[in-house]
């Protein structure tokens, strides 16, 4: 601390001391290295604007672009045990449960809501990779049966953003057992008559791509996706071969059959929207518009801007750092 900080009234200290760009003005594409500015990024869903690398985006935000108005009822979901195995490494499991929820702002991995969908009544359950990476474990899994029971229960279509890195370390068989527990959820939501769309985002692995993301009845993908079980850098040394460029990737999987479409983060609202009411026999929506490209702005104007624009310093959420 100097006389300035100490003595000076922070009106007059402002004129002194010079205004430093914050850090997390600029977010780096991780596919070209461009610098993108902040709010660029947020209004566009969390697109590059010019590459479209399709970063990764929270949970609440994603229900907040996809469903009408943004306008979205939490369903409430039951209680797990918390640390069932009384698990410890470096940390014990309650503390990292306790570092992710304040991190996210979630009890868990994975937020179910209902809402509106082009005046279409759905249920919708997001997976947060920022959520210990999206793993599956007892609360997540609880969570997926709740929201595909209560779309059976409300005659809904099930929606489903899948996005994890696979089943929970730190609960053990506890954690595989959501794998044919939440199969049976989605054979019960089939009975029902009701459609289930799954979205693979980037990444989606491990047992949640060998359960309940492959029983949907349309599965889509973002642009650049993973989807896999096991990743490409695990296979390649087990089978001391190199793998076709893009492997596991969105687009080598819809051109190999393992999804119905590669569809952009724009385009995904329109696509599902259609796509539910045809499979609900509803009149298709009057209006499926997609969001115009967000412009970019230029290092000199975002400096500029950020010169007399004190919100700029908000930090920019998890979904921004890709990996």
């Amino acid at each position: 601390m100097n006389w300035i900080s100490n003595m000076v009234p922070p009106k007059i200290r402002s004129f002194l001391n010079k205004r430093e760009t914050p850090e997390n003005l600029w977010v780096k594409d991780p596919e070209s290295g461009e610098m993108v500015f902040y709010r660029d990024l947020e209004a566009n869903q969390w697109v590059v604007p010019n590459s479209g690398y399709h970063m990764k985006i929270k949970a609440k935000d994603r229900l907040a672009t996809f469903l009408d108005g943004g306008k979205y009822e939490s369903i409430p979901l039951p209680a797990v045990p918390l640390d069932p195995l009384k698990f410890r490494d470096q940390k014990r499991y309650t503390d990292k449960l306790k570092e992710a929820r304040n991190k996210t702002g979630m009890d868990d991995a994975v937020l179910v809501a209902a809402g509106k969908l082009f005046g279409l009544d759905v249920t919708v359950a997001v997976q947060d990779f920022d959520f210990m990476g999206g793993s599956l474990g007892m609360a997540a899994g609880q969570a997926i049966i709740t929201g595909l029971e209560t779309a059976a229960q409300r005659k809904t279509p099930f929606i489903l953003f899948a996005a994890s890195g696979g089943a929970r370390m730190q609960e053990g068989i506890l954690s595989l057992m959501q794998m044919p527990r939440t199969t049976v959820a989605v054979l019960r939501l089939r009975e029902a008559g009701l459609p289930f769309f799954v979205v693979f985002t980037n990444p989606t692995t491990g047992g949640v791509t060998a359960s309940y993301a492959m029983l949907g009845d349309v599965h889509l993908a973002e642009p650049g996706a993973l989807i896999c079980f096991a990743g490409p850098r695990v296979i390649e040394q087990t089978i001391r071969e190199k793998l076709p460029k893009g492997f596991q990737r969105s687009e080598y999987l819809y051109d190999h059959g393992m999804v119905d479409a590669v569809v952009h983060r724009h385009n995904l609202r329109p696509t599902i929207g259609s796509m539910a009411a045809m499979f609900m026999k509803h009149a298709a929506p009057a209006d499926l518009s997609v969001p115009a490209p967000v412009p970019t702005i230029s290092m000199r104007d975002a400096a500029i801007a950020a010169e007399g624009d004190d919100d700029l310093t908000v930090a920019p959420p998890e979904a921004a750092h890709a990996e």
